[in-house]
C-alpha cells in the first residue's frame, strides 16, 4: 500500500468513527447524564488510554513548556470547546442534522486560509460557499415545517468554526512534528479542565454512569470517535495533507445520519435531503478541486 493510499484509508476510518459521536452520546443523555459529565469521561478516559499506549511504546511525556506549552493549550481549548458546542447542539436538534451542519468547516478553512495565510479565494470557492449556505438555509427549516432551534444552529456553526481553526492551527503549529499519540494525548488532557470547571458552575454537577451499559457507552465514546478518530486523522493529514483529508470527512455526517435514522427515529424529508446534498456538494467541490488539479497536471505531463 502506497503512502498516500494509506493516508486515504486512515482518513476514511477516522471520518466513520467520528460520525459515531451521537451513537454513544445520545443514550447517555437519555439516561440522565449531562453534557459536561459525558465530555469529562470522554476526554479523561481517552487521555488515560493514550498515556498507557505512550508508556508501552516508550514515548516521553516531557515537553518544552516555554516553547510549546502555549501551542498545546490553544489546540486543546479549540478542540474542547468545539466538542462542547457540538454536544450541546444535540439537545436542540437531531444529531444527524447537527453533524451535517458541522461539515461546513472545510469551507470555513478555505475562507480562513485566504484571510490569514493569503491563499487565493477564487470565484469557484465563493460559489461553493454560497451553495453550502443555501443548504444550511434549507436545513434551518427542520422537519414538518418546524424551524430548527436558532441556538442549535449557532452552536453547531460555532463548533465548525472552532474545529476549522483547530485544523489550521494543527497544520501550522510548532508541535505538528510531535508523535501522533503524544500530540493527541495533550490535546485531550488539557481539555479536561474545561469540563471539570463547568461542572462547578451553578446548575452543574457530576453525573456518573449508572449501569454496565452506560459504562460501555462511555468507554466506546472515549475510544472510537475520540482516540481512534483523532489519531488516525492526524496521521492522515501528515500523509495526504489537510485538504484531501477534509473531503473524506464527508463520511462523518453520513455516518451520523445513518445511525440517527436507524436507531433514534430521526426523520428525513425531501427538503432536508436537498439541504444535505447542497452542503456535501459544496464541500466536496471545494476540497476535491485540489486533488483534481493534481490529477490533471499529472495527466498533462504524460501527454
Amino acid at each position: 500500500m502506497s503512502y498516500k493510499h494509506k493516508g486515504f484509508l486512515l482518513g476514511i476510518v477516522s471520518a466513520v468513527t467520528y460520525g459515531m459521536n451521537p451513537l454513544f452520546a445520545l443514550p447517555l443523555y437519555g439516561r440522565g447524564m449531562n453534557v459536561d459529565s459525558v465530555l469529562l469521561f470522554r476526554y479523561g478516559l481517552a487521555a488515560a488510554f493514550l498515556a498507557f499506549l505512550m508508556k508501552r511504546r516508550g514515548i516521553p511525556f516531557s515537553v518544552p513548556v516555554r516553547r510549546h506549552g502555549g501551542a498545546l493549550v490553544s489546540l486543546a481549548l479549540l478542540f474542547a470547546f468545539s466538542s462542547l458546542c457540538l454536544f450541546l447542539s444535540y439537545r436542540y436538534m437531531d444529531a444527524g442534522i447537527a453533524s451535517t451542519l458541522l461539515f461546513v468547516y472545510p469551507v470555513m478553512v478555505a475562507v480562513l486560509m485566504a484571510l490569514f495565510y493569503k491563499e487565493r479565494l477564487t470565484l469557484f470557492t465563493l460559489c461553493c460557499i454560497a451553495l453550502s449556505l443555501g443548504g444550511v438555509g434549507l436545513l434551518a427549516q427542520g422537519s414538518g415545517g418546524v424551524p430548527l432551534s436558532l441556538a442549535g444552529i449557532c452552536l453547531v456553526l460555532l463548533s465548525a468554526l472552532l474545529y476549522a481553526v483547530y485544523m489550521i492551527r494543527l497544520d501550522h503549529s510548532a508541535v505538528s512534528h510531535y508523535p501522533v499519540l503524544k500530540l493527541t494525548f495533550y490535546c485531550l488532557l488539557l481539555g479536561v479542565p474545561v469540563f471539570a470547571c463547568r461542572l462547578l458552575l451553578p446548575g452543574g454537577g457530576l453525573t456518573l454512569p449508572a449501569s454496565a451499559f452506560e459504562w460501555a457507552d462511555v468507554v466506546c465514546l472515549s475510544l472510537l470517535p475520540t482516540v481512534v478518530s483523532l489519531t488516525l486523522m492526524t496521521v492522515a493529514i501528515q500523509h495526504i495533507g489537510p485538504t484531501p483529508a477534509a473531503i473524506i470527512g464527508a463520511l462523518e455526517p453520513v455516518t451520523a445520519l445513518f445511525f440517527g435514522v436507524l436507531l433514534f427515529g430521526e426523520q428525513l424529508t425531501p427538503r432536508i435531503c436537498l439541504g444535505i446534498v447542497l452542503i456535501l456538494a459544496a464541500v466536496l467541490l471545494i476540497v476535491g478541486r485540489v486533488p483534481l488539479q493534481h490529477l490533471v497536471a499529472e495527466w498533462l505531463k504524460r501527454r
